[in-house]
């Protein structure tokens, strides 16, 4: 695990040469000071999201967690699991719901990639160098777009500076990892000149094929073995930030490129260039107009890309999204005792999934979609009684190109939530919501009429699809204050005119035509009523003291079609215990997860999935000098070297999760 010399590099090892070899004992302030959920219509803090049950990620905690993709690094939060197809493509997964249904934003705005499409489409979010991770899990995520039924997950990087510091502000790092003799590297820095605020962030991470503990494909004594063939990664990111940041608000503006390669471990080996450049502006005006306290602007604007090439490099399929999207949002002063926001939000898209080598729309037309959406959420307190209300209404229009010969389609949606928290003695709260969701199918589920190389898949869409209609009763308790603190939660969603993929078995050749030996498999898209339900309980002990800290949980969740069995790719039951201690300047850790045994198959599923058992374990050690904070730190992830394959994973049969694995890195903190 040899660090590469590069400029980043040289610049961290200068500052840790310069600090003391001893250091003073240090509480990690990140760890400790109060946490905001972003995402919110009230921004407040994570215990107090009980109506949208919440968990943010940032400072050591989130740090240790970090994976290599977005789906890997919340793998272990409470109903959260995770796609996986290799080591450069996995999504989050919240209580059974996948891709479309799970919204990821960046700073509050879609990250407006095609991750959602299909399980070998990597996140294209920057979240190596995040502040922090918030994941929400109920109505107020309606409030982001229809594609939130499952819930959402932001990344603040804060690349807009929003308030003006003193001094230089930032952290560096580096880290090498022992299963896929990988290097990594990130940097963030904020500052200011006069009333203008700047920022800047990167990374680099590459990693070769992974370590797997036995065979690629236990059921093929000839599959690979040793290391998981085309599971390489490469990326780097860069962002600069500025603003002018003054008593009435602020105004500024970002840009920001990402370059992703990665291997499909498939028999093809197949790997993916992807390229993403965004644009955002961001605005605030405090007490703009009699009546309102605050009037957010936001713009942002994607131009994606990537190619699906062969092994040999050739390319085989171009998936473009250029995307255009802005977001209106006032805050009212009270009225009647009621706080709230409402506004405004529009998204204009051109995507398309064409051959690279004739630019035909083979895969996917090219298609024009928008949406026009208004929204209100609202919040009162009754004594110990906090009532909230939302709506959100909204119209989607897809438009295929003329000769293409599908139909337009426009749909119009409608999401509202009520629900009620009762504090019924100090620190102890129960509440309720009920929710009803709407989501317009995706581009790819009307019009796909072609091969997918990277899934083996020859996917066949339908235009006349009818919009997905999901009703959501959640139920939960929860203890907020001391050092013991625990909530747990119900919940149920039935969902009418589910979009899944069907699969019926066939075997066709590049046109569609059946074939024994083709290499592609039919998926068709369809529609079914589907119930999910699910219960998640979680206790904690001292989690952000010195001294002993425990916690432990346990979350499962199983989605069923009406008269079709149960629904592919749903996650096993899970639970798990996290134990650690916090002294001075050491940090350190264990954390044991536990998953059972998967053996409720869709009907064109053929293979359970064995249980498993996943320990982790990391210790840190924070040395400070001045006004520079170093830690060093282990991580090992897998420290048993399991053979883990989880249920939601396409790939579960041919590419098991890394073996054991050994993190070494240094942090920076000035």
């Amino acid at each position: 695990m040899q660090l590469q010399h590069t400029p980043m590099a040289h610049a961290i090892m200068a500052c840790a040469a310069s600090l003391p070899l001893a250091a003073h004992a240090q509480t990690d302030p990140q760890t400790l000071a109060p946490v905001i959920v972003s995402a919110t219509p009230f921004a407040a803090s994570e215990d107090a999201q009980i109506l949208t049950p919440a968990k943010i990620l940032a400072g050591s905690e989130l740090r240790d967690k970090l994976g290599a993709t977005l789906g890997d690094t919340l793998s272990r939060e409470l109903g959260v699991s995770a796609s996986a197809f290799g080591a450069g493509a996995s999504r989050p997964i919240i209580r059974g719901f996948e891709g479309p249904r799970v919204k990821i934003l960046q700073n509050g705005m879609s990250v407006s990639d095609v991750s959602s499409l299909s399980n070998d489409h990597a996140v294209a979010a920057d979240f190596a160098t995040a502040r922090q991770i918030e994941i929400l899990r109920g109505p107020a995520a309606l409030l982001y777009g229809s594609g939130a039924i499952g819930g959402l997950v932001n990344v603040v990087n804060e690349r807009i500076p929003t308030q003006l510091l003193p001094k230089a502000t930032g952290e560096a790092e580096l880290r090498a990892s022992s299963a896929d003799r990988g290097k990594a590297m990130s940097l963030a820095v904020d500052g200011s000149a006069g009333k203008t605020g700047l920022h800047l962030d990167a990374q680099a991470r590459d990693t070769g094929d992974y370590r797997i503990p036995g065979l690629a494909a236990p059921a093929d004594q000839n599959s690979a073995s040793g290391r998981l063939p085309n599971s390489f990664t490469n990326q780097h990111s860069l962002g600069v930030g500025i603003s002018h940041v003054d008593d009435w608000g602020h105004i500024g503006a970002s840009a920001g490129m990402l370059d992703d390669r990665y291997g499909i471990p498939t028999d093809e080996r197949a790997f993916i260039d992807l390229q993403k450049s965004r644009y955002d502006v961001d605005g605030l005006l405090r007490n703009p107009l009699p009546g309102l306290a605050s009037l957010k602007l936001k713009l942002g604007y994607t131009d994606y890309r990537h190619t699906e090439k062969a092994q040999d490099g050739t390319p085989a399929a171009d998936f473009l999204n250029r995307v255009l999207e802005t977001r209106f949002e006032a805050t009212h002063l009270p009225l009647a005792g009621w706080r709230g926001n409402f506004g405004l939000q529009t998204e204009h898209s051109n995507y398309a999934a064409l051959a690279a080598d004739t630019g035909r729309p083979d895969t996917v037309p090219k298609t024009r979609s928008s949406f026009l959406a208004a929204f209100l959420v609202e919040e009162r307190d009754f004594g110990p009684l906090r009532a909230s209300a939302g709506l959100r209404l909204e119209s989607v229009r897809r438009a295929p190109d003329t000769p293409s010969g599908l139909a337009r389609r426009s749909f119009d949606l409608a999401s509202w939530s009520l629900g009620g928290l009762w504090q019924f003695m100090p620190g102890y709260s129960a509440g309720a919501t009920w929710s009803l969701a709407q989501r317009a199918p995706s581009t790819e589920e009307l019009y796909s009429n072609g091969p997918h190389e990277s899934t083996a898949t020859f996917d066949v869409g339908n235009a006349s699809l009818a919009k997905e209609t999901s009703r959501n009763l959640e139920i939960s308790l929860q203890k907020t204050a001391g050092l013991v603190r625990w909530k747990a939660n119900l919940f149920q969603n039935a969902v009418d005119n589910f979009v899944y993929g069907r699969m019926p078995g066939v075997s066709v050749d590049e046109n569609g035509a059946p074939d024994p030996a083709g290499e592609f498999t039919q998926r068709f898209w369809s529609q079914g009523d589907a119930t999910v339900h699910g219960a998640e309980a979680e206790v904690s002990y001292n989690l952000r003291g010195q001294g002993w800290s425990v916690r432990g949980f346990a979350d499962t969740s199983r989605g069923r079609l009406k008269g079709a069995g149960n629904l592919p790719l749903q996650p096993a039951t899970r639970f798990g215990v996290d134990v650690g201690y916090r002294q001075g300047a050491w940090r350190s850790g264990l954390s044991l997860l536990h998953a059972q045994r998967q053996d409720r198959l869709a009907a064109f599923e053929t293979t359970p999935t064995a249980g498993y058992t996943q320990v982790d374990a990391n210790l840190a050690w924070t040395q400070r000098h001045g006004g520079y904070r170093v830690t060093w730190f282990a991580l090992v992830r897998n420290l048993l070297d399991e053979d883990i394959r989880v249920s939601t994973a396409v790939l579960k049969d041919r590419a098991p999760l890394a073996g054991r694995n050994l993190v070494l890195g240094m942090r920076v903190n000035f």
